[in-house]
């Protein structure tokens, strides 16, 4: 028992080192092998990321911040949090699918660190959304909500990663490796515990739906643009995740 929390423990460390920019220790014997169990921490770590998110907001409208503006200052917060790493596969998975002219094409355009016209375009709308989704979200739904939205947007890693073929053999995907079927039932798990925890069951119900289509409709636009996933494939659908759950709870609840 002691070990299995030890191995919990780890894999949390190991995964908050990932997805953050906080200087967590690292376990001694954690890489390579051990990225690819962590990512069932991954809705752990993104629980986290939202509640300090959530937090962050709360106390910007206790002091008079309007909500646009604290909504704003929360996702900035959001973004120096993680190093904006979602944000980057994001704006690369724009650029690469819209202008690229083949397989070959796309994948270089997405491992450009340079920002197209598609890029900027996605992420103007993926910021737009999630802005105006938090700002008109009831003051007592921003916490739950975002927790529930990372937390879920984060378990869908590990399900493209265990369930799709790698687009190309380095980077971050390809170095992450691919989890075995109980961590990711573990992710799962953990994510949808976590949603059922913080919201109204039907709620709850339809966020995990949201994340699953969300995660689906990214999984079959990556097959057929570039035939497997990347590292920037995982941060877009982390995005389209988090997104879909913000945008859907603030129609819900507002």
């Amino acid at each position: 028992m002691v070990a299995y929390f030890k191995g919990w423990l780890d894999d949390l460390r190991l995964a908050a080192g990932l997805l953050t920019r906080l200087p967590v220790p690292q376990p001694d014997d954690a890489l390579p092998q051990g990225l690819a169990r962590a990512q069932r921490a991954f809705p752990l770590v993104g629980a986290l990321i939202g509640l300090c998110i959530g937090l962050i907001d709360r106390a910007l409208l206790g002091i008079g911040i309007p909500s646009l503006a604290a909504a704003a200052l929360a996702l900035g917060a959001s973004a120096a949090l993680t190093g904006a790493m979602h944000e980057d596969g994001l704006a690369d998975v724009g650029d690469g699918f819209g202008g690229g002219r083949d397989r070959a094409a796309k994948l270089a355009i997405m491992r450009d660190s340079r920002l197209g016209t598609y890029g900027a375009l996605v992420l103007l709308v993926s910021f737009a959304a999630r802005l105006s989704a938090l700002a008109s979200l009831p003051l007592a739904a921003i916490v739950p909500t975002l927790v529930v939205a990372h937390a879920l947007a984060r378990a869908a890693i590990p399900v493209l990663a265990a369930n799709m073929p790698l687009a190309r053999d380095d980077g971050l995907g390809a170095s992450a490796g691919q989890p075995e079927t109980a961590s990711v039932v573990a992710a799962v798990i953990v994510a949808a515990a976590i949603a059922l925890l913080c919201l109204p069951a039907k709620a709850a119900l339809l966020a995990i739906a949201v994340t699953a289509a969300g995660a689906a409709a990214i999984a079959l636009l990556a097959w057929r643009q570039i035939g497997g996933v990347t590292g920037d494939v995982f941060g877009a659908a982390e995005q389209i995740g988090e997104t879909a759950v913000l945008v859907m709870l603030a129609a819900r609840l507002s």
